[in-house]
C-alpha cells in the first residue's frame, strides 16, 4: 500500500539540504571543556613537586575533576537532544554516551586509588586505613561512594558480555540508577574540590556545566514526551501480517504530520498494555507519515517484538521521537542505492517511496534468507513500477550458501556505483559487509549513510 507517496516526496524535496556531520564541532567542544578542565587544574596547583605523596595527590585530583566533568558529558549524551541526533545520529550519539561512562568510570577510579594512595603515603599509613578514613571523615563522602558503588554497577551490566545475557527491560531500568549516582557525586566535588572551595567562578561554572545538561535532560527525555502524548493521544488502529514473523503496526492520533517525523526514522514505543507497557523499544517507521497515521512494521526477534501481533486495536501507546539522521537531508549524489536486511527494510521502504528521483535513480538492494522472509515486497514491486525504480533481492540458495555483497558484484550491478549516495540498514554483519564492499568499489565514505538501531 502506498502512502501518499507525490505528497511526501514534495515533502522530502524541501527537507533535502545536504549537511555536514555535526560530530567534529560537538567533538572540539567537548576537548574544550576537558582543556578548561585541566586548565582550571594548573591554576590551583601552585607547585608541582617531586613528593611521590604530592604528585599522587595532585594526579589524584585531575582525575577526579575530568571524572566530574566526563559524567557531565554522560548526562548531557542521555538527553536525546533532536538538532543532535539529527546532526551526528543516534547510533553515534549512544556510541559516544557508553565510551564516555567507560571514561568517567575509569578516571573515578583513578582518582579514588590515587588521592587515598596520596593522602597514605603522606600520613605514612596503610592504605586501606586511610581508604576508610576517607570515605568516613571527609564531607560527603558516604554520598559520593554510594554513588561510586552505583556508577561500578552500571559499568558492570553495561558490559557487553553481560549486556547481552540481561532482558533490555532490567538492562534499562538498572541504566537509570544513572541519575542517582550523578546526584550523590555531585555535591562531594563542590565540597572537597580544592578547585571549588575557594572559587566562586569555578563553582558558579560547575553549577551551569550540570544544571545546563540536567535542563535538557528534563526538557527532552521527561517534559517534550509528556507534551507529544498529551497532544496527539496515539493508539493502535490494527496490526496486519506482512509475512512469516513480521507484523505492521497502524497507529492513529491528532494531528500526526505535527510531529516533524521524517521517512528513515524512528520512535520508541511504548504500547500501554499487560506485559509491554513497561518496555520502550525503536522501530522505525516503514511508511511516510500520513497526518492521522504512522505504520511501523516489526519481525519478531524477542518476546517484545512477538506480542505486537497481538495488540488490540484501540490500545494506548505511548512515544518518544522522531529520532534518527538517515532520512534525505543526508542525501548529496542524484543516484541512490539502498541495501537493507532484516528489519532495516522498515526505513528503507519509507525511504525508497519518498526519495525524489528520476526513473533510474533510484535502486533497492534487499537481503533476506528466504523469499518467504521479504516482508512488504509486494508494496516495493508497486514503488518499484510507479517510480521507475530498480528493485533487487537476495536470498540464499537451496543449499544455504549466502550470496555475498562484493565490490565487483556492486559494479556490475550499477557502473557508476562511486557517484551514488548509499543507504544501508540491518544487521551488523550486513552492514559492515556493506561498507567495506562499497569503499572497495568506490564510493566515498561521505556518501556512505547508515545507523543502527541496536541501543
Amino acid at each position: 500500500m502506498m502512502h501518499n507517496g507525490r505528497a511526501a516526496r514534495r515533502q522530502t524535496l524541501r527537507a533535502i539540504r545536504p549537511q555536514r556531520s555535526g560530530a567534529l564541532p560537538l567533538l572540539v567542544a567537548c576537548w574544550a571543556g576537558a582543556a578548561a578542565v585541566m586548565a582550571l587544574w594548573w591554576e590551583n596547583t601552585a607547585v608541582v613537586h617531586m613528593d611521590l605523596a604530592e604528585w599522587l595527590t595532585g594526579a589524584g585530583r585531575l582525575t577526579g575533576l575530568l571524572a566530574g566533568y566526563g559524567i557531565a558529558i554522560v548526562v548531557l549524551l542521555m538527553a536525546r537532544v533532536p538538532a543532535l541526533e539529527r546532526r551526528v545520529g543516534s547510533d553515534r550519539v549512544a556510541r559516544w554516551h557508553a565510551m564516555s561512562g567507560r571514561y568517567a568510570i575509569s578516571l573515578m577510579i583513578a582518582h579514588a586509588l590515587l588521592i587515598t594512595g596520596g593522602y597514605a603515603t603522606q600520613a605514612n599509613s596503610g592504605f586501606l586505613p586511610q581508604l576508610i578514613d576517607v570515605v568516613t571523615d571527609f564531607p560527603r563522602m558516604i554520598e559520593a561512594t554510594i554513588g561510586t558503588v552505583l556508577f561500578l554497577v552500571i559499568g558492570f551490566v553495561s558490559a557487553g558480555m553481560v549486556r547481552r545475557k540481561l532482558s533490555y527491560e532490567t538492562w534499562y531500568y538498572l541504566h537509570l540508577l544513572t541519575y542517582v549516582a550523578v546526584y550523590l557525586t555531585f555535591w562531594h566535588q563542590l565540597a572537597t574540590g580544592t578547585e571549588f572551595v575557594a572559587n566562586a567562578a569555578a563553582r558558579t561554572a560547575w553549577y551551569v556545566l550540570y544544571g545546563g545538561a540536567g535542563a535538557l535532560l528534563v526538557w527532552y527525555r521527561m517534559l517534550t514526551p509528556i507534551r507529544l502524548n498529551l497532544r496527539h493521544r496515539m493508539r493502535v488502529e490494527s496490526t496486519v501480517h506482512e509475512a512469516p514473523g513480521v507484523v505492521s503496526v497502524l497507529i492513529t492520533g491528532r494531528r500526526l504530520h505535527r510531529l516533524g517525523a521524517e521517512p528513515g526514522q524512528f520512535f520508541r514505543w511504548r504500547f500501554l498494555t499487560d506485559g509491554l507497557r513497561w518496555s520502550s523499544n525503536p522501530y522505525s517507521l516503514s511508511a511516510p507519515p500520513r497526518p492521522d497515521l504512522l505504520r511501523i512494521t516489526v519481525k519478531a526477534n524477542g518476546e517484545h517484538s512477538e506480542a505486537l501481533s497481538r495488540l488490540e486495536p484501540g490500545t494506548p501507546v505511548w512515544a518518544e521521537g522522531p529520532y534518527g539522521a538517515m532520512t534525505a537531508a543526508r542525501r548529496s549524489q542524484e543516484k541512490v542505492l539502498m541495501i537493507a536486511g532484516g528489519a532495516g527494510i522498515t526505513p528503507m521502504r519509507a525511504l525508497f517511496e519518498t526519495l525524489p528521483g528520476e526513473p533510474g535513480d533510484l535502486t533497492l538492494l534487499y537481503r533476506a534468507n528466504k523469499t518467504e522472509d521479504l516482508a512488504l515486497w509486494r508494496e516495493l514491486r508497486e514503488i518499484a513500477s510507479a517510480r521507475g525504480a530498480r528493485l533487487l533481492y537476495a536470498v540464499n540458495g537451496p543449499d544455504g550458501v549466502r550470496p555475498e555483497i562484493t565490490p565487483e558484484r556492486l559494479r556490475e550491478l550499477l557502473p557508476d556505483i562511486g557517484e551514488h549516495d548509499v543507504y544501508v540498514c540491518g544487521p551488523t554483519g550486513l552492514a559492515r559487509q556493506s561498507y567495506e564492499a562499497l569503499r572497495e568499489a568506490g564510493v566515498p565514505t561521505r556518501h556512505i549513510h547508515h545507523e543502527s538501531f541496536e541501543m
